[in-house]
């Protein structure tokens, strides 16, 4: 047998050997690179030849210390993410609630058949259990050993096992006797002593057992009230197979050495109604080389498409994948009805929940301070999103909506008809023009907003933008304003108006999130002309469902979305309604849109229109104006203030004012007074003083009021610098 230390004493044999006949020593390479190791760092040399080591000894197991370990560490959550949503635990207890409510109902009213079946199957199964006992008190079970005990002519073994037979037969003959008497004593009792219910009760008892006993195997009684899809547990063997049928040089090449081609960094995990399995790909791998060949993935899961979704980790390296797989096809899975669907009203302020995930969590917007944009190609629900999100904001009472459907259709009505201030529909010219002098109108409203804003002390208005205390202050205008155009493509590709209508959006878009402006758009057709770059480089929100190519994903969702592995064309024709969502200060996520039906929508409408009467707050269009109103010329409150104060008049009250006005213009100034004239003259610069002056009664004293001069020079500015003012 060899020795094992036998190798080494050849070697070191063969060593000294060779050292002898060349004269030569061996050489110690830890020495070696000890010894050309360059001065410490504290003794730089100046030589700047001077080799510098990039791998010293010892170096490869220098690194943090035990703290440092501790500080870098990433903490589980103690409690489930889904445990700590109150949402969530509602939303699962309702499933729940709502499986078992179903189960029971469907039972019970089936109950009678399965009475009716069992009654049918009694008689098998009293002839089932007659036979049964036969066999039993005859011992059947134990004939073929004694059969196969004849056959060998095994004499010996024959009387021991009829013997034994005997034995049996006697005891359980004695057995079924005393049962057979004891049941019958049973049945007297109940007979003569007990009431009719409890015959009933009893009879009914006896037949459904022997009817039970009497079923068939390919024919059950009672069938499931709910088929529960049937998915197989995913398990690391299964993860490894489908990353190797991927095609991925870095991981067949790891597996066929042996390895598993994929690092797990935890267990795979229940997250909702599906699996979790993370870790890291092999170096060289990232997380868009898998997405890529989603499809692949799918396959080697063996489940379909809709339930294979691999995601990259925003705070993590690019290598780092997350895998979920689903229960069911995401499209087809279940989705929570959407919680303002039958009541309540939001602050737009606020996130508010407007589609699911995958996992079926909520996913909220926020619809202040944004732009957005939604592109998709027809008929994958675009125009339902954007409805969706319409609906969102006529539930805050305060929002002042403005919806065009370029389209024609008329599938922004249930909106537009009853809650909306300005609403069009159609291509045609009148609506266009419409349309632009609303858009002309927005551009005023922005520039009064920006006005106001900045006259505000700090204290009120700290971070110079609206918030919702500020919205709720009527006397200040600053409201929010959403305005919603389908088929936006139809404005800026306008012959004649599309420039015009294209610098107005850009404005709206820079500028009006933070004025409480808020510009959503939405085109078929998502490329340069249709979405302008100025447009759909500002936008804060995007919204992108189904599309065909790069150049129309990245334009929706921002340059380079494609190749990070954010990919809508990924969706398949019958993902209505799923889309890439981005914003929230988050990366993109994969959100399924509450489906909300056109009579969904006009009940949601009209429940909105019921707040904003009881609330003092509707008009415009859904007040009945007409579009020939709504283009009229606008008034002009320097030049009103300017008619109503005389040349004479070098100072004047403001209360003075507001009378005035509101003779000059009672559809518009009634009911006014002096501080709607000082809240409405600040944006334009014009300070209130104390002015002079005398009473009606002949009093004379002092009120606030404004210098004609001041005013004057106003509008002459203005003048100068159209817009300006």
């Amino acid at each position: 047998m060899k020795h094992p230390d036998d190798d080494h004493e050849l070697f070191n044999r063969l060593e000294a050997e060779m050292a002898a006949d060349r004269g030569a020593d061996v050489v110690d390479l830890d020495k070696a690179r000890a010894a050309r190791e360059p001065a410490p760092a504290d003794a730089e040399s100046d030589d700047p030849t001077t080799p510098v080591m990039v791998d010293k000894p010892g170096t490869a197991k220098a690194g943090p210390g035990y703290l440092g370990r501790l500080a870098a560490a990433k903490r589980r959550p103690v409690v489930p993410l889904w445990l700590r949503s109150v949402a969530e635990l509602k939303t699962a207890s309702a499933w729940v609630a709502r499986h078992y409510a179903h189960t029971i109902g469907y039972h019970a009213l089936r109950s009678p058949v399965y009475a009716a079946r069992l009654t049918m199957q009694a008689p098998t199964g009293l002839a089932r259990f007659v036979g049964g006992t036969m066999r039993w008190m005859a011992d059947r079970e134990g004939e073929p050993v004694r059969l196969a005990a004849v056959r060998r002519e095994d004499a010996a073994e024959y009387l021991k096992l009829s013997r034994q037979r005997d034995r049996r037969v006697r005891l359980r003959a004695l057995v079924a006797v005393l049962g057979m008497f004891v049941g019958l004593g049973l049945a007297l009792a109940l007979y003569v002593l007990a009431p009719d219910w409890l015959q009933v009760l009893s009879v009914g008892a006896l037949v459904l057992a022997l009817g039970v006993n009497g079923r068939k195997v390919d024919a059950p009684v009672i069938h499931r009230a709910v088929e529960v899809p049937k998915a197989s547990k995913l398990t690391s063997d299964i993860v490894l197979r489908a990353l190797g049928s991927l095609g991925i040089p870095a991981i067949n090449q790891a597996q066929a050495k042996g390895g598993d081609g994929f690092e797990f960094t935890a267990p795979i995990t229940r997250d909702g109604p599906g699996w979790r399995a993370e870790g890291n790909l092999p170096f060289g791998v990232t997380v868009t080389d898998v997405i890529e060949r989603r499809e692949r993935l799918a396959s080697g899961l063996r489940r379909p498409l809709g339930c294979v979704w691999p995601e990259a980790v925003s705070d993590e390296h690019t290598g780092r994948l997350v895998l979920w797989v689903g229960d069911q096809d995401l499209k087809s899975a279940p989705k929570p009805a959407w919680p303002l669907l039958k009541s309540g009203t939001v602050d737009l302020f606020k996130p508010v929940p407007y589609g699911t995930d995958q996992r079926g969590r909520w996913v909220e917007v926020t619809l202040m301070f944004i732009a957005g944009v939604i592109g998709a190609i027809p008929r994958m629900g675009k125009t339902f999103l954007l409805r969706l999100l319409l609906l969102i904001a006529a539930l805050d009472p305060r929002a002042e909506l403005h919806s065009y459907d370029m389209k024609g259709t008329g599938d922004l009505d249930p909106v537009g008809e009853k809650v909306s201030h300005r609403h069009g529909v159609g291509e045609e010219d009148e609506t266009i023009q419409y349309a632009l002098n609303d858009f002309r109108a927005l551009r005023e409203e922005l520039r009064r907003r920006t006005k106001v804003i900045r006259s505000l002390p700090r204290d009120i208005c700290p971070e110079s933008k609206v918030t919702s205390a500020l919205a709720d202050k009527r006397s200040l205008g600053l409201h929010p304003i959403v305005i919603a155009v389908d088929e936006c493509q139809v404005l800026f590709e306008h012959a004649d108006h599309g420039k015009e209508f294209e610098e107005i959006a850009t404005d709206l878009v820079k500028r009006g999130p933070a004025t409480g402006i808020v510009l959503l758009l939405a085109t078929q057709r998502p490329d340069a002309k249709s979405l302008p770059t100025g447009i759909s480089a500002n936008a804060g929100a995007r919204w992108c469902l189904k599309v065909m190519g790069q150049t129309e994903n990245d334009m929706v969702l921002g340059t380079s979305s494609y190749k990070r592995g954010v990919r809508a064309t990924m969706f398949a024709w019958g993902d209505k309604g799923l889309h890439y969502f981005v914003g929230e200060g988050a990366d993109a996520r994969i959100v399924s849109a509450a489906f909300v039906d056109a009579p969904g929508a006009e009940a949601i409408a009209a429940r909105a229109r019921t707040v904003r009467e009881k609330a003092g707050l509707l008009s415009g269009y859904a007040l009945g104006e007409t579009p020939d109103q709504a283009t009229g010329p606008a008034y002009d409150l320097l030049a009103d203030v300017a008619a109503v104060v005389s040349e004479k008049e070098e100072r004047v009250w403001n209360e003075r004012i507001a009378a005035r006005l509101a003779e000059l213009r009672p559809d518009i100034y009634g009911g006014w007074k002096g501080e709607n004239v000082t809240s409405a003259l600040k944006p334009h610069g014009i300070r209130t003083r104390d002015v002079a002056g005398i009473t009606d009664d002949g009093t004379r004293t002092t009120r606030r009021g404004i210098v004609r001069a001041d005013l004057l020079k106003v509008i002459a500015e203005r003048n100068e610098k159209p817009g300006a003012a």
